[in-house]
């Protein structure tokens, strides 16, 4: 339980951060939406043993200081895929605590997840993001998305779904 309750903390700064750098923390219930879509998440990996969501974690300084999970793919996707994606897995929750960021950490992350994805027989995956700095790396380090989804937050606030093969992302 102690544990949990780190990691919801550890959620609940990062999240509330990635809004304030993206301009929008005065979107609260948002923050909040997304916030207890982690702690489910978080959950369903506890309750599944892992089959259900699969995370990782990366520890410094004895703290956690980065996360990533797997599982099965969100309703948005399967929406505006028009249930395309529905049977991939969506890589997703990858977080850096601000302090660590721009250090690899994120990238050692995607590079662990993909490995297990690999271990797991998962050829597939997918991921999306609406947050813009997020999208300027995911578009720089796997190119373009396959799908874009115009002014979808916004005008000008887009939202961006991928669809890629494990073994050509793997280092």
């Amino acid at each position: 339980p102690k544990d949990i309750e780190y990691l919801h903390n550890f959620y609940r700064f990062v999240i509330t951060h990635t809004f304030e750098k993206e301009g929008i923390a005065h979107l609260k219930d948002d923050i909040e939406r997304e916030i207890e879509t982690k702690k489910k998440y978080l959950e369903d990996a506890i309750l599944s043993n892992g089959k259900e969501r699969y995370f990782l974690l990366a520890f410094g300084e004895n703290q956690i200081i980065g996360s990533i999970e797997y599982g099965p793919v969100s309703p948005l996707i399967v929406k505006e895929t028009n249930e395309e994606y529905q049977h991939l897995p969506e890589v997703g929750s990858l977080y850096v605590h601000p302090n660590y960021q721009k250090q690899g950490i994120g990238s050692k992350l995607l590079q662990g997840i993909f490995q297990v994805l690999k271990s797991k027989g998962i050829k597939e995956f997918c991921f999306d993001s609406g947050y813009k700095e997020a999208q300027q790396m995911w578009t720089n380090k796997f190119g373009n998305p396959n799908i874009l989804l115009k002014d979808y937050w916004g005008e000008g606030e887009h939202h961006m779904i991928w669809r890629r093969q494990v073994d050509n992302v793997l280092k």
